[in-house]
């Protein structure tokens, strides 16, 4: 019998966390695969994730607006809900097996309660890590609301197991992300011209002779600082002689302050070598990691992807304090002085060997099998 796997995707970097699962999944002949797009990732304003998703010839089975601007902890919290009652409304009409949820972002708990209550199985990838903010208590939320628990590293293995649930439940697969890492480090060439392809604003830039990225997101229990804190990296990255690629923060509370900093360090400062963009589509935004000289601010691209192709990363604050990562990373606060010094050590470093902490490069195909061949939790379904 094929079983239907509903995959719900709320936010750009959700995408990359599942792209090549949904690959997998497509090609099974005993799964019928059901994509569900919503919240920022159809948005323009946060990069119109599904037209990316589309252009990589998936095509989704329901498209959802669930994301109320704001960016403060009021809007997620409504934004949460309105998630919940609109996804109730999807998984009633596609009538799915198994819903999968992904990763820790607050639209993704929406998917979570709503499948449960509905006594469809839930299974969430990248669950039982440990880092900081309100990202860990929505991450292990959802475990407790999953049936089939599909974790990264054998340490959060053990953690979801230390939380209670069957050890029988949780696979340990890999990221997803590290798949699209492995394959851009068998062929790291930048073959495309970033401006080029993507526009975004700011200054041309000569990239041939190195170049920083920077990625930068609020914390949403510090969401008041976060002018503040993206004020101090642009200072710290812009005493280096070298081009910067910035992207835009994500929607979480406190990205209007982020975004309001950067505007205002664009206005007053006028950095010559800097230029923003929205976003990019999976592998091209990793072949930019792999070819520049490191990364700064505080996404967990630095700690994931990065360990695994070797890219310095400077790990600012707390966002993603107690998360496994590897020799790549040096963390600091906020603070420019700590930035520029550590941009500064690994400027002199360079590139860091391999570290497959979160995964060989077959996550994918993994998490397809189980997904498809997973016992799922007996329920007893209402009939109408």
């Amino acid at each position: 019998m094929t079983r239907k796997v509903c995959v719900v995707v709320t936010a750009r970097p959700s995408y990359s966390r599942i792209k090549t699962a949904l690959l997998a999944l497509r090609a099974r002949d005993d799964v019928e695969l059901q994509l569900v797009v919503a919240a920022s990732a159809m948005l323009d304003k946060y990069g119109l994730a599904v037209s990316q998703i589309q252009a990589d010839g998936f095509e989704p089975s329901a498209e959802v607006f669930t994301l109320i601007e704001g960016e403060n902890p009021t809007t997620m919290a409504k934004s949460t809900g309105l998630g919940l009652i609109e996804l109730a409304s999807v998984f009633d009409n596609l009538r799915p097996d198994v819903v999968v949820s992904i990763a820790d972002r607050f639209e993704t708990i929406a998917t979570a309660i709503a499948a449960a209550y509905m006594n469809i199985a839930v299974a969430h990838v990248q669950g039982g890590e440990i880092t900081g903010s309100i990202d860990e208590k929505v991450r292990h939320s959802v475990t407790k609301l999953s049936d089939l628990h599909l974790v990264s590293t054998r340490g959060a293995a053990d953690n979801v197991v230390r939380m209670g649930e069957e050890p029988n439940s949780v696979h340990v697969t890999g990221c997803p992300s590290i798949d699209l890492a492995a394959e851009v480090a068998a062929d790291p060439a930048l073959d495309f011209e970033p401006l080029e392809r993507y526009g975004g604003v700011g200054a041309s830039l000569d990239l041939d002779e190195g170049y920083l990225v920077v990625m930068q997101h609020p914390v949403t229990s510090e969401h008041e600082l976060a002018r503040t804190h993206v004020l101090e990296t642009l200072h710290a990255v812009n005493e280096f002689d070298l081009p910067v690629l910035l992207f835009w923060p994500n929607p979480d509370a406190g990205s209007d302050g982020t975004s309001n900093g950067i505007r205002t360090f664009r206005e007053l400062e006028q950095p010559k070598k800097m230029h923003f963009f929205k976003n990019m589509a999976p592998h091209d935004f990793l072949r930019l990691l792999v070819n520049s000289r490191g990364i700064v601010g505080n996404s967990s691209v630095g700690i994931r992807e990065c360990s695994y192709l070797g890219v310095p990363a400077v790990n600012i604050g707390s966002r993603q304090d107690k998360r496994e990562r590897g020799r790549n990373v040096v963390d600091v606060d906020y603070d420019r002085g700590q930035i520029a010094a550590a941009i500064g050590r690994h400027l002199e470093h360079g590139p860091y060997a391999s570290d497959p902490i979160y995964g060989d490069g077959r996550a994918g195909e993994r998490i397809a099998d189980v997904l498809a061949t997973a016992e799922l939790r007996t329920v007893k379904r209402l009939t109408y």
